[in-house]
């Protein structure tokens, strides 16, 4: 007989039931302050891109009430100094058709279409159910005057202090323009630039309501 086969007479193949398995000590790793620290980042990070995404996800309103806000609008417009006037409500003037318009002076699309808003507030101030706003975006108060100067631009126009007014529109760039109509919502979003003529025409719709 091999010496194999002497070894297994003696001992005998391996039985869980007389010969119970001795469980080895497994080294455990540590969990360090480091590695929480890192944990807690890289998830905090992944929870602000997300929000981030679906920020950026979500379109400006073109439906619904729109967000109300209150504008300080520049006074004394053609002058080299400037104050602060009235504040403009928009919930107080329901009832009425607005036009609440983004612009800043370095963009060119709203340098373009700054003669048509113009004309467009010619045609209908006198009405009186009518109101065109312009809400200055991330601008240098002096280049936003010296823009309202060069346009000859008379309706109101005040600065988005704080983007406030912009976030509440969720606004992607400038110029944008939203019409409310009458009832407080939202009846027009007009992204990029607008022409005198199809801004005229979805004013009249809006009225006519």
């Amino acid at each position: 007989m091999s010496e194999m086969q002497t070894s297994e007479t003696q001992t005998g193949p391996f039985d869980p039931q007389t010969q119970p398995f001795v469980e080895q000590d497994i080294p455990r790793r540590r969990v360090t302050p480091l590695s929480v620290v890192i944990f807690l980042g890289v998830f905090g990070l992944l929870i602000v891109l997300g929000l981030q995404l679906i920020e950026a996800n979500r379109s400006q309103p073109n439906s619904g009430p729109a967000p109300d806000f209150t504008l300080h609008v520049f006074e004394n417009m053609d002058a080299d100094a400037y104050l602060f006037g009235d504040a403009f409500t928009l919930s107080e003037h329901r009832g009425k058709v607005i036009v609440v318009n983004f612009w800043a002076s370095w963009c060119g699309p709203c340098r373009s279409e700054a003669p048509a808003l113009q004309r467009v507030w010619e045609a209908y101030q006198d009405r009186g159910d009518v109101v065109l706003l312009g809400v200055d975006y991330v601008d240098n108060t002096e280049d936003a005057l010296g823009y309202i100067r060069e346009f000859g631009i008379t309706y109101p126009n005040g600065p988005d202090l704080g983007t406030r007014i912009s976030d509440a529109y969720r606004i992607q760039g400038v110029p944008e323009t939203f019409v409310v109509g009458k009832d407080g919502n939202v009846f027009q979003f007009i992204y990029a630039g607008v022409t005198a003529r199809d801004l005229a025409s979805i004013i009249d719709r809006a009225l006519a309501e």
